[in-house]
Protein backbone atom coordinates (compact mmCIF):
# COMPACT_ATOMS: atom_id res chain seq x y z
CA UNK A 1 0.00 0.00 0.00
CA UNK A 2 1.44 3.48 -0.60
CA UNK A 3 2.33 5.47 2.03
CA UNK A 4 0.20 8.81 2.06
CA UNK A 5 1.38 12.07 3.34
CA UNK A 6 -0.02 12.96 6.47
CA UNK A 7 -0.36 16.92 7.29
CA UNK A 8 0.08 18.05 10.97
CA UNK A 9 -2.22 19.25 12.40
CA UNK A 10 -2.40 23.26 13.22
CA UNK A 11 -1.84 22.00 16.97
CA UNK A 12 1.14 19.97 16.51
CA UNK A 13 2.31 22.83 13.94
CA UNK A 14 2.37 25.19 16.80
CA UNK A 15 4.20 22.60 19.37
CA UNK A 16 7.35 21.95 16.86
CA UNK A 17 9.76 19.24 16.72
CA UNK A 18 11.55 21.14 19.85
CA UNK A 19 8.45 20.69 22.44
CA UNK A 20 5.74 23.00 23.22
CA UNK A 21 6.55 26.94 22.67
CA UNK A 22 7.12 28.48 26.10
CA UNK A 23 4.38 30.50 28.14
CA UNK A 24 5.32 34.09 28.26
CA UNK A 25 6.07 35.93 31.74
CA UNK A 26 3.31 38.05 30.97
CA UNK A 27 0.60 35.10 30.30
CA UNK A 28 2.01 33.27 33.92
CA UNK A 29 1.50 36.45 35.23
CA UNK A 30 -1.98 37.40 34.36
CA UNK A 31 -3.25 33.92 35.09
CA UNK A 32 -1.66 34.13 38.68
CA UNK A 33 -3.45 37.50 38.87
CA UNK A 34 -6.89 35.83 37.85
CA UNK A 35 -6.33 33.29 40.73
CA UNK A 36 -5.59 35.56 42.89
CA UNK A 37 -8.47 37.57 42.01
CA UNK A 38 -10.79 34.91 42.14
CA UNK A 39 -9.27 33.87 45.75
CA UNK A 40 -10.05 37.35 46.99
CA UNK A 41 -13.30 37.56 45.37
CA UNK A 42 -14.37 33.84 47.22
CA UNK A 43 -12.94 35.58 50.49
CA UNK A 44 -14.52 38.46 50.27
CA UNK A 45 -18.03 37.37 49.46
CA UNK A 46 -17.27 34.53 52.52
CA UNK A 47 -16.92 37.71 54.31
CA UNK A 48 -20.00 39.19 53.20
CA UNK A 49 -22.32 36.42 54.32
CA UNK A 50 -20.64 36.54 57.66
CA UNK A 51 -21.51 40.59 58.55
CA UNK A 52 -24.87 39.49 56.96
CA UNK A 53 -25.54 36.90 59.28
CA UNK A 54 -24.41 38.57 62.06
CA UNK A 55 -26.96 41.78 61.39
CA UNK A 56 -29.87 39.61 60.46
CA UNK A 57 -29.53 36.95 63.54
CA UNK A 58 -29.39 34.14 61.24
CA UNK A 59 -26.90 31.98 62.83
CA UNK A 60 -27.37 29.87 65.67
CA UNK A 61 -24.85 29.05 68.93
CA UNK A 62 -25.30 25.80 71.26
CA UNK A 63 -26.37 25.54 74.87
CA UNK A 64 -22.23 26.27 75.78
CA UNK A 65 -22.58 30.11 73.71
CA UNK A 66 -20.21 28.05 70.66
CA UNK A 67 -20.60 29.76 67.67
CA UNK A 68 -19.34 27.30 64.42
CA UNK A 69 -19.06 29.85 61.92
CA UNK A 70 -17.45 32.74 63.91
CA UNK A 71 -15.16 30.01 65.37
CA UNK A 72 -14.34 29.35 61.08
CA UNK A 73 -14.56 32.32 59.48
CA UNK A 74 -13.39 34.87 61.93
CA UNK A 75 -11.09 32.95 64.97
CA UNK A 76 -9.43 30.37 62.41
CA UNK A 77 -8.62 33.09 60.40
CA UNK A 78 -6.70 34.84 62.35
CA UNK A 79 -4.63 32.48 64.14
CA UNK A 80 -4.03 30.94 61.09
CA UNK A 81 -0.99 32.89 60.50
CA UNK A 82 0.53 32.14 63.32
CA UNK A 83 -0.08 28.89 63.42
CA UNK A 84 1.63 28.30 59.52
CA UNK A 85 4.00 31.01 59.60
CA UNK A 86 4.84 32.05 62.68
CA UNK A 87 5.77 29.12 64.29
CA UNK A 88 5.15 26.98 61.68
CA UNK A 89 3.81 24.37 63.23
CA UNK A 90 4.36 20.84 62.81
CA UNK A 91 1.66 18.22 63.43
CA UNK A 92 2.16 14.25 63.86
CA UNK A 93 -0.65 11.78 64.88
CA UNK A 94 -3.48 13.29 64.01
CA UNK A 95 -4.99 10.45 62.97
CA UNK A 96 -5.24 9.49 67.43
CA UNK A 97 -8.21 11.75 67.40
CA UNK A 98 -11.44 9.98 66.18
CA UNK A 99 -13.37 11.25 63.18
CA UNK A 100 -16.21 11.03 65.29
CA UNK A 101 -17.29 10.77 69.01
CA UNK A 102 -16.31 11.89 72.03
CA UNK A 103 -12.44 11.79 72.71
CA UNK A 104 -10.60 13.96 75.44
CA UNK A 105 -7.15 15.20 74.57
CA UNK A 106 -4.55 15.95 77.20
CA UNK A 107 -1.80 17.90 77.03
CA UNK A 108 1.00 19.69 78.56
CA UNK A 109 0.73 23.53 79.46
CA UNK A 110 3.29 26.26 78.91
CA UNK A 111 4.56 29.62 77.36
CA UNK A 112 3.04 32.18 80.31
CA UNK A 113 0.37 32.88 78.09
CA UNK A 114 -1.37 29.90 76.73
CA UNK A 115 -0.89 30.21 73.03
CA UNK A 116 -0.03 26.37 73.43
CA UNK A 117 -3.94 25.66 73.43
CA UNK A 118 -5.32 27.87 70.80
CA UNK A 119 -2.66 26.35 68.58
CA UNK A 120 -3.96 22.92 69.48
CA UNK A 121 -7.39 23.93 68.35
CA UNK A 122 -5.90 25.24 65.15
CA UNK A 123 -4.59 21.60 64.64
CA UNK A 124 -7.51 19.53 65.03
CA UNK A 125 -9.66 22.26 63.08
CA UNK A 126 -7.23 22.19 60.02
CA UNK A 127 -5.29 18.96 59.77
CA UNK A 128 -7.67 16.24 60.58
CA UNK A 129 -9.58 14.75 58.19
CA UNK A 130 -12.94 15.61 59.83
CA UNK A 131 -11.81 19.31 60.77
CA UNK A 132 -12.99 18.50 63.94
CA UNK A 133 -13.72 21.37 66.74
CA UNK A 134 -11.67 21.48 70.02
CA UNK A 135 -13.91 22.42 72.90
CA UNK A 136 -11.49 23.14 75.63
CA UNK A 137 -11.85 23.48 79.57
CA UNK A 138 -10.48 26.60 80.95
CA UNK A 139 -10.34 28.57 84.13
CA UNK A 140 -12.61 30.48 85.80
CA UNK A 141 -10.05 33.54 85.06
CA UNK A 142 -10.26 33.20 81.37
CA UNK A 143 -13.99 34.10 81.68
CA UNK A 144 -14.02 36.58 83.95
CA UNK A 145 -12.04 38.75 81.76
CA UNK A 146 -13.91 40.80 79.14
CA UNK A 147 -13.60 40.23 75.81
CA UNK A 148 -11.62 37.14 76.05
CA UNK A 149 -14.55 35.45 77.99
CA UNK A 150 -16.72 36.21 75.36
CA UNK A 151 -14.70 34.64 72.74
CA UNK A 152 -13.90 31.94 74.38
CA UNK A 153 -17.48 31.38 74.86
CA UNK A 154 -17.97 31.92 71.11
CA UNK A 155 -15.16 29.85 70.27
CA UNK A 156 -16.59 26.48 72.36
CA UNK A 157 -15.01 26.58 75.34
CA UNK A 158 -16.00 26.23 78.68
CA UNK A 159 -15.52 26.15 82.48
CA UNK A 160 -13.10 23.16 83.77
CA UNK A 161 -15.63 21.61 85.73
CA UNK A 162 -16.76 18.11 85.72
CA UNK A 163 -20.23 18.57 84.84
CA UNK A 164 -19.60 20.74 81.65
CA UNK A 165 -17.13 18.02 80.89
CA UNK A 166 -18.93 14.77 80.80
CA UNK A 167 -21.44 16.81 79.04
CA UNK A 168 -19.57 17.65 76.18
CA UNK A 169 -17.86 14.44 75.85
CA UNK A 170 -21.28 12.35 75.96
CA UNK A 171 -22.12 14.57 73.02
CA UNK A 172 -19.61 13.13 71.26
CA UNK A 173 -17.59 16.59 71.33
CA UNK A 174 -13.15 16.36 71.08
CA UNK A 175 -12.50 17.95 74.73
CA UNK A 176 -9.21 19.09 75.33
CA UNK A 177 -7.82 19.89 78.87
CA UNK A 178 -4.41 21.35 80.56
CA UNK A 179 -4.20 19.46 83.22
CA UNK A 180 -0.63 21.59 84.94
CA UNK A 181 -2.75 24.67 84.50
CA UNK A 182 -1.28 28.23 85.83
CA UNK A 183 1.28 26.19 87.38
CA UNK A 184 2.59 24.88 84.02
CA UNK A 185 2.38 28.43 81.90
CA UNK A 186 3.78 30.13 85.20
CA UNK A 187 7.20 28.13 85.12
CA UNK A 188 10.16 29.41 85.19
CA UNK A 189 11.96 29.06 81.61
CA UNK A 190 14.79 27.05 83.45
CA UNK A 191 11.99 24.22 84.20
CA UNK A 192 11.00 24.01 80.82
CA UNK A 193 9.27 20.64 79.63
CA UNK A 194 9.32 19.48 82.75
CA UNK A 195 5.52 18.69 83.60
CA UNK A 196 4.08 19.43 86.48
CA UNK A 197 1.64 18.24 88.99
CA UNK A 198 -1.58 16.99 86.77
CA UNK A 199 -4.03 17.43 90.16
CA UNK A 200 -6.15 14.82 91.36
CA UNK A 201 -7.35 12.93 87.99
CA UNK A 202 -10.57 14.85 87.40
CA UNK A 203 -10.03 14.73 83.34
CA UNK A 204 -9.56 11.43 83.72
CA UNK A 205 -12.79 10.90 85.54
CA UNK A 206 -14.57 12.63 83.29
CA UNK A 207 -13.34 10.64 80.30
CA UNK A 208 -13.93 6.95 82.37
CA UNK A 209 -17.22 8.01 83.33
CA UNK A 210 -18.32 8.70 79.48
CA UNK A 211 -16.27 5.54 78.11
CA UNK A 212 -14.09 7.98 75.37
CA UNK A 213 -10.60 7.46 74.66
CA UNK A 214 -7.84 10.10 76.21
CA UNK A 215 -5.39 11.27 73.86
CA UNK A 216 -2.09 12.15 75.35
CA UNK A 217 -0.97 15.23 73.44
CA UNK A 218 2.95 16.68 74.15
CA UNK A 219 3.29 20.43 72.67
CA UNK A 220 7.03 21.66 71.91
CA UNK A 221 7.88 25.45 70.97
CA UNK A 222 5.67 27.02 73.58
CA UNK A 223 8.03 27.65 76.38
CA UNK A 224 10.25 29.48 74.08
CA UNK A 225 7.81 31.79 73.24
CA UNK A 226 8.13 34.07 76.53
CA UNK A 227 11.03 32.89 78.63
CA UNK A 228 10.00 33.52 81.92
CA UNK A 229 12.97 34.87 83.99
CA UNK A 230 10.80 36.16 86.92
CA UNK A 231 7.93 36.83 88.26
CA UNK A 232 6.91 39.58 90.13
CA UNK A 233 4.27 37.99 92.67
CA UNK A 234 3.56 41.21 94.51
CA UNK A 235 2.41 43.08 91.70
CA UNK A 236 0.43 40.12 90.33
CA UNK A 237 -1.31 39.85 93.60
CA UNK A 238 -1.92 43.29 93.34
CA UNK A 239 -3.97 42.72 89.95
CA UNK A 240 -5.85 39.44 91.13
CA UNK A 241 -3.26 37.66 88.68
CA UNK A 242 -2.00 34.00 89.54
CA UNK A 243 1.80 35.00 88.42
CA UNK A 244 3.18 37.99 86.68
CA UNK A 245 5.59 37.14 83.95
CA UNK A 246 8.98 39.42 83.42
CA UNK A 247 11.35 38.12 80.37
CA UNK A 248 13.85 39.39 78.22
CA UNK A 249 11.51 41.38 76.36
CA UNK A 250 8.62 42.04 78.93
CA UNK A 251 8.08 44.79 80.54
CA UNK A 252 10.92 46.51 79.47
CA UNK A 253 10.32 47.04 75.68
CA UNK A 254 6.32 47.43 76.70
CA UNK A 255 3.45 46.68 73.70
CA UNK A 256 6.61 44.82 71.95
CA UNK A 257 7.57 42.93 74.72
CA UNK A 258 4.06 40.70 74.02
CA UNK A 259 5.03 40.05 70.48
CA UNK A 260 5.86 35.93 70.87
CA UNK A 261 9.83 34.53 69.90
CA UNK A 262 8.87 32.70 66.66
CA UNK A 263 10.16 29.39 68.00
CA UNK A 264 9.56 26.33 65.96
CA UNK A 265 6.81 23.94 67.13
CA UNK A 266 5.70 20.51 67.57
CA UNK A 267 2.47 18.77 68.35
CA UNK A 268 2.20 15.46 68.95
CA UNK A 269 -1.09 13.20 69.02
CA UNK A 270 -0.38 9.99 71.11
CA UNK A 271 -2.22 6.64 70.49
CA UNK A 272 -5.23 6.86 72.67
CA UNK A 273 -5.74 5.56 76.03
CA UNK A 274 -9.37 3.87 75.89
CA UNK A 275 -12.01 3.71 78.61
CA UNK A 276 -14.36 2.31 77.99
CA UNK A 277 -13.78 -1.31 78.76
CA UNK A 278 -13.38 -0.36 82.34
CA UNK A 279 -15.75 -2.01 84.76
CA UNK A 280 -19.07 0.23 85.93
CA UNK A 281 -18.03 2.10 89.24
CA UNK A 282 -14.00 2.53 88.00
CA UNK A 283 -14.94 6.48 87.51
CA UNK A 284 -15.17 6.69 91.47
CA UNK A 285 -11.86 4.80 92.11
CA UNK A 286 -9.15 6.68 93.42
CA UNK A 287 -6.69 4.25 92.32
CA UNK A 288 -7.74 3.57 88.73
CA UNK A 289 -8.07 7.60 88.40
CA UNK A 290 -4.44 8.13 89.63
CA UNK A 291 -2.83 4.99 87.55
CA UNK A 292 -4.58 6.10 84.34
CA UNK A 293 -3.24 10.09 85.21
CA UNK A 294 0.61 9.02 85.83
CA UNK A 295 0.10 7.08 82.94
CA UNK A 296 -0.89 9.66 80.75
CA UNK A 297 1.71 12.09 82.60
CA UNK A 298 4.10 9.36 81.82
CA UNK A 299 3.35 9.35 78.12
CA UNK A 300 3.46 13.15 77.71
CA UNK A 301 6.70 13.26 79.33
CA UNK A 302 8.42 11.18 77.36
CA UNK A 303 6.98 12.44 74.19
CA UNK A 304 8.28 16.00 75.13
CA UNK A 305 11.55 14.46 75.22
CA UNK A 306 11.43 12.89 71.75
CA UNK A 307 10.24 15.89 70.29
CA UNK A 308 13.28 17.82 71.44
CA UNK A 309 15.54 15.57 69.97
CA UNK A 310 13.31 15.57 66.83
CA UNK A 311 13.58 19.74 66.55
CA UNK A 312 17.03 20.42 67.01
CA UNK A 313 17.20 24.15 67.10
CA UNK A 314 15.02 26.29 69.08
CA UNK A 315 14.00 28.32 65.80
CA UNK A 316 14.28 25.63 63.42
Amino acid sequence: MDEQRIRPSKAARRVGATGPRPISPARLAAHAGEVKGEDRSEEFTSTLEVVKSRLTGDYSVDDFGFDPQFTDRVLMEIFRPLYRHWFRVEVSGIDAVPSGGGALIVANHSGTIALDSVMTQVAVHDEHPAHRNLRMLGADLVFQTPFIGDLARRAGHTLACHADAERLLASGEVVGVWPEGFKGIGKPFAERYRLQRFGRGGFVSAAVRTGVPIIPTAIVGAEEIYPMIANASVLARFLGLPFFPVTPTFPALGPLGLIPLPSKWLIHFDDPIPTDHLPPGSADDPAVLFDITDQVRERIQRRLYDLLAQRGGVFG
